[in-house]
């Protein structure tokens, strides 16, 4: 392919944030670690937790190894304990060893960040001219310390050392070797230290349980580490070792022919870059070889030689809607909900937080965007002005929730969470940024899509979110690069620095993904190539590694190269809900349930994510969760997007499943439920809509079939109770539209009839205006006659029955429990 050269993009902007909430200082600032730097500093980088909180925080890196930092000493260790407990596999964290120098000082503010950059850290011990300088590169399978006039001293982190250097050492007693080669072990096996500058001399002892190995003197030089698996593995350890990285630079380039993009790791050697050692998790480029290999929560890590890695993304070419236009069939179903739901769209809200707000404000924005592709520009200008109100507020000093700039760390926080992690999921502690700012950025370019005075007005504004998340370049004096984003482990992290910044996690990929789709689309109405072309790549990286990560197959093979699960029972899970540095389970911190673990990976749900919605996955998906999502006692937010996920596959079965749908969840609506599904692939060229079923519309009467009787209701009484014989005594109402339901309107006091989510209380014909408490899903009843209907609340999704008095109530948990109805046309 033709290709754009290769570059590190400049920044979005050099603009000193200031947002309506001024600026703030988290309550946490970094600790001694970045001594001699000022911020914006990484908060979600694997390494974070040497510079949160205590410092002392287990990081998730450099992989294959995790490690933490003591006040004297670097701690590392690669877990040998690969447990599966039915819900998660584990790898607990382990110390294996730890490294300093004698002459350390022991204080902790006796350490720091020399350097960093998008992938690695280069920290240092020192006192007085002894110093111990560390790179902590991922994908190096040694540790690497270099020496100046310091005491080299090793502690095992499992017991006493049993052996150094072919001489065993007792329980209690001591071993001198000379040398530049030294196998180590204790009781998790062997290690290797290797010295590149010469002989020294190591003296092991054991004491009381522990196990310590001191050099004879102050050494000046490196040495190296390494975890020694399998004997066979020796040799090529041997044959590489004299080269180790120091640094790595992340850059990438992009087909001018084609929608392709490279990300290139380039590391900086000492040595021979072409002999550079490296072990990689599963990527798109390297052939297999088993003469060096780690069983990670990521799965196997194989060698590759050589600085330079290259790796090809295809990259997504939709950006607003989707790039088919919607199945006829479901035509006049959209055109039908995006009627009423622009029209029900209401007061523009006040936002009370950031994700909830968020994602409401996204969902809403689609419904321009459909009304776009479906011609009916008519219907734009009132989203507009739903959606530039409520931002407007975002704008205003003197609103409830606002934007700040955080000066400790360098970012866009909530400002009521500088100092309170409950605010917002940890807003202000840096945690999931870029699940809430994706659809903040994606509601904004639809708004500077249709009106570009407000674009010319607030693109500054807008922009700050941009860069907190997807700044590319360290030369931005105001926030980190990138900020979730785990360039080598290929997907984000969305923890921060809250609680010392400890263990890595994400659950929802699919909030993920929607940050850097959302942050496409934005760049894409400012016009800013470089950055359109960049979150392409982290929109498709993060996609990529969805379904790697989080989609699991029952059916692949336990042997693939590229298998991050080689235990079958846990591939059987199907969807994994957190991936964290130690352990990846089908678990969230808020929920158990199949249908919250699948639909957090899938939502929200837009017209990109076809890419990662594989047909294989989305069946396993449904067949897994199916019992559940059988069961009308789960909510049918979760449901929603399943099936449209499921559409991807098969979207006529998708179509009339969703026909059922109660409720869509406050990140989807009804138009985008039929939107979507009507616009996926569909090979057999079925109408995808035709089976869908809908409410009667049109002026009623309504009789009771079990008693006979008709439902009645009026002013002084308006409750609904079916206790008329006569049919001229019968209330009539009016059934109207409303997305897989109606409302049911008494026609004699224009009044609503509502449903008390209780379920406790009879139907009422009692609210002026109609909202989800007032809207009913009539269908053909189960196992009756043609003309007998089953009602079904939206308040609670229970069926309507009726009482011993003739009161109907919404208390029937099954089909089968409702009391069966005939509407009779006046």
């Amino acid at each position: 392919m033709d290709v754009v050269k290769a570059n590190i993009f400049g920044p979005i902007a050099m603009d000193r944030p200031a947002p309506a909430g001024g600026s703030v200082a988290n309550d946490q600032p970094p600790n001694s670690f970045f001594q001699g730097y000022t911020a914006p500093f990484p908060t979600n980088d694997w390494w974070a937790g040497y510079a949160a909180g205590s410092g002392d925080a287990v990081c998730a890196g450099p992989f294959p190894y995790e490690s933490s930092l003591a006040n004297s000493s670097i701690q590392f260790g690669l877990s040998t304990s690969r447990q599966f407990d039915g819900t998660s596999i584990k790898q607990p964290t382990q110390t294996d060893w730890s490294v300093g120098f004698s002459e350390h000082s022991g204080n902790a503010q006796d350490h720091k960040a020399v350097s960093w950059d998008s992938q690695s850290v280069t920290l240092q011990y020192f006192t007085g001219s002894s110093t111990l300088t560390s790179y902590m590169v991922p994908g190096s399978p040694y540790l690497t310390f270099s020496f100046a006039s310091a005491t080299p001293k090793f502690a095992s982190g499992q017991g006493i050392i049993t052996s150094i250097g072919g001489t065993s050492v007792s329980d209690n007693g001591q071993a001198t070797v000379s040398g530049t080669k030294f196998l180590v072990v204790n009781s998790i096996g062997t290690y290797i230290i290797f010295s590149l500058s010469g002989s020294l001399n190591l003296t092991a002892t054991n004491a009381n349980g522990a196990g310590t190995i001191l050099a004879s003197g102050p050494f000046t030089g490196v040495l190296r580490m390494v975890k020694l698996n399998q004997t066979s593995h020796e040799a090529l350890l041997d044959q590489y070792v004299a080269n180790y990285p120091t640094a790595v630079e992340t850059d990438y380039s992009f087909s001018s022919t084609d929608p392709t993009a490279i990300l290139r790791f380039t590391w900086t050697v000492t040595g021979s870059p072409n002999d550079l050692l490296m072990i990689k998790m599963l990527s798109p480029n390297f052939t297999s070889t088993d003469s060096l290999n780690y069983l990670t929560t990521k799965g196997y890590m194989y060698p590759a030689l050589g600085n330079i890695w290259n790796l090809q993304y295809d990259l997504p070419t939709i950006d607003f809607n989707a790039p088919r236009t919607p199945d006829s069939s479901c035509s006049a179903s959209i055109l039908q909900g995006l009627e009423y739901e622009i029209a029900q769209l209401g007061d523009a809200p006040v936002p009370g937080d950031f994700y909830y707000w968020g994602g409401s404000i996204a969902a809403k924005a689609r419904l321009a965007l459909i009304a776009d592709h479906l011609g009916r520009s008519d219907l734009i200008p009132t989203v507009l002005n739903y959606l530039e109100t409520s931002y407007e507020y975002w704008f205003e000093s003197s609103s409830s929730t606002l934007p700040a700039y955080e000066t400790a760390w360098g970012g866009i926080i909530n400002a009521a969470g500088y100092n309170n992690v409950g605010v917002d999921f940890g807003n202000g502690y840096y945690n999931d940024h870029h699940f809430h700012y994706g659809y903040f950025l994606t509601g904004a370019a639809v708004i500077a899509k249709y009106d570009n005075n407000w674009l010319g007005q607030h693109q500054t504004y807008i922009n700050w979110f941009l860069r907190d998340i997807v700044n590319p370049t360290p030369t931005d004096p105001y926030f980190p690069v990138t900020r979730h984003r785990d360039f080598f482990a290929g997907h984000s992290w969305a923890s921060g620095i809250a609680n010392g910044a400890g263990s890595r996690d994400q659950e929802s990929v699919g909030e993920a993904v929607n940050a850097y789709y959302g942050a496409m689309l934005w760049a894409s109405v400012i016009g800013d190539t470089d950055i359109e072309n960049y979150t392409r790549l982290l929109l498709a990286s993060e996609q990529h590694a969805a379904q790697v990560y989080w989609h699991m197959y029952p059916e692949a093979n336990s042997t693939d190269r590229d298998q991050p699960y080689p235990e079958a029972d846990v591939r059987s899970l199907v969807t994994i809900g957190n991936v964290q540095d130690w352990q990846s389970g089908a678990w969230l911190f808020w929920g158990s349930q199949k249908v919250e673990i699948a639909a957090i990976q899938i939502l929200p749900v837009t017209p990109v994510n076809e890419y990662m919605y594989d047909a294989a996955w989305v069946q396993n998906v449904y067949q897994y969760a199916s019992d559940e999502i059988a069961d009308p006692s789960i909510s049918d937010d979760w449901k929603s997007v399943i099936y449209l996920a499921y559409s991807q596959y098969d979207p006529q079965t998708a179509a009339q499943l969703s026909s059922s749908l109660t409720s869509w969840g406050s990140g989807n609506t009804y138009t985008n439920q039929m939107y979507f599904l009507s616009t996926r692939p569909n090979p057999s060229g079925q109408p995808i809509c035709s089976a869908a079923a809908a409410n009667p519309l049109g002026n009623f009467t309504i009789q009771a079939v079990p008693s006979g009787n008709y439902v009645v209701s009026s002013a002084s009484d308006p409750n609904l109770d079916a206790s008329s014989a006569a049919l001229s005594s019968a209330a009539v109402f009016n059934l109207a539209f409303a997305p897989n339901g109606g409302t049911v309107q008494l026609m004699s006091t224009s009044q609503f009839v509502t449903a008390d989510s209780s379920g406790n209380y009879v139907l009422s014909s009692s609210r002026a205006t109609a909202s989800t408490w007032e809207v009913f899903m009539i269908r053909p009843k189960i196992g009756a006659a043609t003309d007998v209907y089953s009602i079904r609340a939206f308040s609670n999704e229970l069926y309507v029955t009726m009482g011993s008095d003739g009161g109907l109530i919404n208390n029937g948990t099954t089909e089968a429990d409702s009391t069966g109805f005939r509407f009779i046309t006046v």
